[in-house]
């Protein structure tokens, strides 16, 4: 009385497949598509097999890929593999920003580690120290900005000779960028020593 009619109506469907898929194909006429190699065979059979059948298994798989990517990356960061770099480090442009930073001593690299000893001279309740570290303060602000500046140009100057005809948009920020870090925390790790021309 209460039966789904959509059930009704799927039934005949199903016998007729069933019946179609009983039907023996004639040994001797051709299949309509090549024999595939056996290699081939067994690369889709295990691509089937591995693929996920529930969400979880498809949540936790994506899971380990993206852990693998991660360390791929971070294993190139290290290294300087140029496959498996970040969109921003990528190219020929970017390797040579960061080649011709590293070779040269930046004023910038420097600011953390007198921060630091600034600071101290500030707490301490010596007004003639604390008068020394504001001066100091305001002389690696100066010096840090002028070096910059003049880093920016020479930077952009290089990329000009080096790539005269291609897009060097965001190359000299980013080797500014890459100055403003100590040497030995900067990612990729430089690959030229100081003084060594990129």
């Amino acid at each position: 009385m209460f039966r789904s009619r959509a059930k009704e109506e799927k039934a005949p469907a199903d016998k007729a497949q069933v019946t179609l898929s009983k039907q023996t194909r004639d040994p001797q006429a051709p299949k309509g598509r090549p024999t595939p190699k056996r290699s081939e065979a067994q690369s889709q059979r295990r691509s089937v097999a591995s693929t996920p059948t529930n969400r979880k298994d498809a949540a936790k798989r994506q899971r380990e890929e993206r852990r693998g990517a991660l360390e791929r990356q971070r294993k190139a960061l290290a290294g300087g593999d140029e496959r498996y770099l970040p969109a921003r480090d990528k190219g020929p442009i970017r390797k040579f920003a960061r080649d011709w930073v590293d070779s040269r001593i930046n004023v910038a690299e420097y600011f953390l580690p007198s921060a630091i000893v600034i600071l101290v001279l500030s707490v301490v309740r010596v007004p003639a120290l604390q008068s020394i570290a504001l001066i100091l303060w305001l002389i690696v602000i100066v010096l840090i900005v002028a070096d910059s500046a003049w880093s920016g140009v020479r930077l952009r100057k290089a990329l000009a000779q080096r790539f005269p005809d291609d897009n060097r948009r965001g190359a000299v920020a980013y080797g500014l960028m890459r100055s403003l870090q100590m040497r030995r925390l900067r990612l990729p790790k430089p690959q030229v020593k100081r003084g060594e021309r990129p």
